[in-house]
C-alpha cells in the first residue's frame, strides 16, 4: 500500500477499518489504570447504573477507535498532527463481547495557506458493533503532508 498524502482524501468517500473484539478483563484493566469509576470495573456495581453492566470508559472507547484509526491508515500517511477533537459523542455502551469497526467519512479537505505543504482534512469516524450500532461518534481535524510539495 502507498503512503497516503493530503490529496488521496476525497470528501464524501467512506472506509471502514476492523474489528476489534473488546474483552471483559481489557475493559477493567483500563479501568483500573485511567477511568477507575465503579461501573467500568465491578460487574455488580454496574447492573445498578444507566449503563445496565460493565461497560467500557468512554475513553477506552475513544482509545480503541484511534487504535483501528492508526493500524487502519493512519501509521501509513504523511500525517503531521491533529488540533484536537471537535466533537465526541457516547451514543451506547460498549459491552464485553462487542467487535468494533471504525467507519471513517471524510467531511472536508482544504490546503492550508499558512503552510502550502500541508492540507487538512476533517473526518467524522463512527464506532460501530457487530449488530451495526453506531456506539460512539467523533469528529475532528488532522493536517497531512501534500505529495506535490514532499517530492
Amino acid at each position: 500500500m502507498s503512503k497516503l498524502y493530503w490529496e488521496d482524501f476525497v470528501v464524501g468517500s467512506v472506509a471502514e477499518f476492523g474489528p476489534r473484539l473488546v474483552t471483559r478483563e481489557e475493559i477493567i484493566a483500563f479501568a483500573a489504570e485511567f477511568d477507575p469509576q465503579p461501573m467500568h470495573m465491578d460487574e455488580d456495581y454496574a447492573r445498578s447504573t444507566m449503563l445496565g453492566g460493565l461497560a467500557a470508559s468512554g475513553w477506552h472507547t475513544c482509545a480503541i477507535a484511534m487504535r483501528l484509526i492508526a493500524d487502519g491508515f493512519m501509521t501509513n500517511s504523511a500525517s503531521i498532527g491533529s488540533p484536537g477533537v471537535d466533537e465526541v459523542r457516547w451514543l451506547k455502551p460498549v459491552r464485553p463481547g462487542d467487535r468494533l469497526t471504525v467507519r471513517r467519512t471524510i467531511l472536508e479537505t482544504r490546503p492550508l495557506g499558512s503552510r502550502p505543504e500541508w492540507g487538512l482534512v476533517r473526518f467524522r469516524f463512527e464506532l460501530i458493533n457487530q449488530a451495526g450500532e453506531v456506539m460512539m461518534i467523533q469528529e475532528n481535524v488532522n493536517f497531512f503532508g501534500r505529495r506535490e510539495t514532499s517530492t
